[in-house]
């Protein structure tokens, strides 16, 4: 299943498509979700050369049948006009564990009930601890969406490219370059979408609204800049901005007016934000008590209308977005459609499906991995259900190979329980039949990558020809 060569990872697809050079043909469609397997395992475990050209032969197989990385930017825009009604609530999606078979749910829930407004994503901490940089994460999408035959834009976010409050008092140069150089990667790898989140600078000690959120709209609107300068041509990334870290006091429709006063004063002509993000009462994750159970969230959904409408009718946005939504009950999620609510994050519910259908033999040793890597993270007054809680998603990246080689049986199991959320979170968000209204408001262009360089002078050697039986 691991392709070593070049001419290994061509003859996974042999049948369904031919690479010439830098030139790949699909002569086959129906049997890419047979023939793409292989491909996407290369690009996730492979090395150096095969890995990259695994890569980007899922890019290019995606062109050319029309799964594409693409904004949302256009979409949101035109709901903040009025021109598509504010009633469904996209889902961003982060795919922490499992891609290929978390993504493999999410589209079949998609095409069993039409949905196209919904949202890949992975926040700048997740990469690390789930050991999925961008290019490896986009690969693991795209092979999803053709596995499962979906069609169309495939919108991939990254989530809280966030400024680190403590790296940048101590560094503020050194940590906004990391931002800069994570846009750099992502937007290559085909994120078009990004939330920037500086409200980790949000100072409430200041006497003014303005003076709180001002390194916040000014460092947003900087990076709104580095942002634009990176995007392909005729692409607006969809750019969203966040008035209040979660977690904390909630959001006001003045600080919102606040923020975005002095964000649009920054930015200038520069094309700014589709949406941003509010405090509305939950946390990342849920609040787990000792015995590993969930705090019941309320949502202030009030408070969330009324930032969403401001968003639209103030500053021409799509609306507000809701985050840590995933752990919330499942009778709150069909009012954040009712009270126009543009998108909200969910993370944290999935990984737990993951946890809660594995075999026990493996969540086992996943704990007892963290036992021995991750007590330092086992605080004193919490009990082992909390700390396991909270700290499993360390176990994610460390396991990601051997949860990917189990059987089939398991992955089926696992499957099956996220599809069913999936749905259920596309039904009560009222995405269903959305991949028109989707496709519609999202510009497509020409967007082939170059074959990895290094590969150039094993063209000559490889006789591909026989590789389109």
């Amino acid at each position: 299943m691991l392709a070593k060569t070049n001419k290994e990872l061509f003859s996974m697809v042999a049948g369904a498509v031919t690479v010439d050079g830098n030139k790949v043909t699909v002569v086959n469609e129906s049997l890419l979700p047979e023939k793409i397997d292989g491909v996407v395992y290369t690009a996730a475990f492979g090395e150096g050369l095969v890995r990259d050209t695994a890569r980007w032969l899922v890019w290019q197989i995606g062109q050319a049948v029309g799964v594409y990385p693409a904004s949302i930017h256009e979409l949101y825009i035109a709901v903040g006009r009025g021109d598509v009604p504010a009633n469904f609530t996209v889902p961003a999606m982060n795919v922490r564990a499992m891609n290929f078979t978390t993504s493999r749910a999410i589209f079949r829930a998609a095409n069993k009930l039409g949905v196209g407004a919904m949202l890949f994503e992975i926040a700048r901490s997740e990469m690390g601890y789930t050991s999925q940089r961008p290019a490896e994460y986009t690969t693991s999408v795209l092979g999803a969406a053709l596995k499962e035959g979906f069609r169309g834009p495939v919108y991939i976010q990254g989530d809280h490219f966030q400024v680190s409050a403590g790296r940048y008092a101590s560094d503020p140069e050194a940590e906004l370059t990391a931002l800069n150089d994570l846009m750099a990667e992502a937007i290559d790898a085909g994120f078009y979408n990004i939330d920037i989140d500086s409200s980790t600078l949000v100072d409430l000690s200041f006497p003014t609204l303005d003076e709180q959120q001002k390194v916040n709209y000014t460092l947003c609107a900087q990076l709104t800049k580095v942002a634009r300068s990176l995007e392909p041509k005729g692409i607006h990334v969809s750019l969203g901005g966040e008035i209040g870290e979660v977690g904390h006091k909630n959001s006001t429709v003045e600080e919102l007016h606040a923020f975005m006063n002095g964000y649009n004063k920054e930015v200038g002509d520069t094309v700014g934000l589709s949406k941003i993000s509010v405090q509305t009462g939950t946390s990342h994750g849920g609040v787990v008590l000792a015995d590993g159970t969930l705090a019941d969230v309320k949502v202030d959904f009030e408070t969330l209308r009324d930032l969403s409408q401001s968003a639209r009718d103030d500053f021409g946005m799509g609306g507000a977005v809701q985050h840590g939504a995933s752990t919330l009950p499942a009778s709150a999620f069909d009012k954040f459609p009712e009270v126009g609510t543009l998108e909200i994050h969910l993370a944290t519910g999935f990984q737990n499906i993951i946890y809660d259908n594995l075999p026990a033999d493996v969540v086992k040793a996943a704990y007892a991995y963290l036992h021995e890597n991750h007590k330092n993270e086992w605080k004193e007054g919490k009990s082992e259900e909390q700390f396991l809680y909270s700290a499993r998603k360390r176990a994610i990246g460390a396991f990601k190979q051997e949860w990917w080689d189990l059987d089939e049986a398991a992955h089926a199991k696992i499957g099956k329980a996220l599809q069913d959320q999936f749905e259920f979170l596309f039904e009560t968000l009222a995405v269903g039949n959305t991949l028109e209204v989707a496709a519609a408001n999202t510009t497509r262009l020409p967007n082939d990558k170059q074959r990895p360089a290094e590969a150039a002078a094993d063209v000559a050697e490889e006789d591909v020809s026989d590789l389109a039986d």
